[in-house]
């Protein structure tokens, strides 16, 4: 049994106001588990992405969070709960003037490959590869091999 007091987790955001991770508090081995607040204008991820291997879970507790796929937008709002499949593009942002409190679930724990649906400038494909480090994001053509770093 494991148990953790958000409230006493480092907050580590990158680009929402608070971001926590509980996976490695948690000693979790097969998700990962984040606690997001989300002040207006914030994102829980900074763009349209994907997981290829990874489905997502976001539960949000406060507020309202809008999700924007490929097709359309949903609105989520507190006590309610969005999935997004592997390989299903999405972005979640705070459209509103009231702050998102939310946990986003992931499954498995390991996210795979990540996309970010940016085109390339050089070559035209229509995503890119994304590599998460403390440093920032860099983004990496798989056609081409152009590198943007964010």
């Amino acid at each position: 049994m494991e148990k953790v007091d958000i409230d006493e987790l480092a907050n580590a955001p990158r680009v929402a106001d608070v971001q926590k991770h509980a996976t490695d508090p948690l000693n979790l081995s097969d998700m990962a588990l984040n606690y997001y607040e989300l002040a207006p204008g914030d994102s829980f991820s900074g763009g349209m992405h994907t997981h290829m291997g990874q489905e997502e879970v976001f539960y949000v507790m406060e507020g309202t969070a809008t999700f924007q796929t490929e097709e359309e937008s949903y609105e989520v709002g507190p006590d309610e709960v969005i999935r997004f499949a592997p390989g299903e593009y999405q972005e979640g942002r705070n459209e509103s003037d009231d702050r998102i409190r939310a946990l986003a679930l992931g499954a498995p724990q390991e996210m795979g490959e990540t996309r970010a649906k940016v085109p390339c400038a050089e070559c035209g494909a229509d995503y890119h590869e994304t590599e998460v480090s403390e440093d920032g994001v860099t983004l990496t053509c798989p056609d081409c091999g152009n590198v943007v770093e964010m």
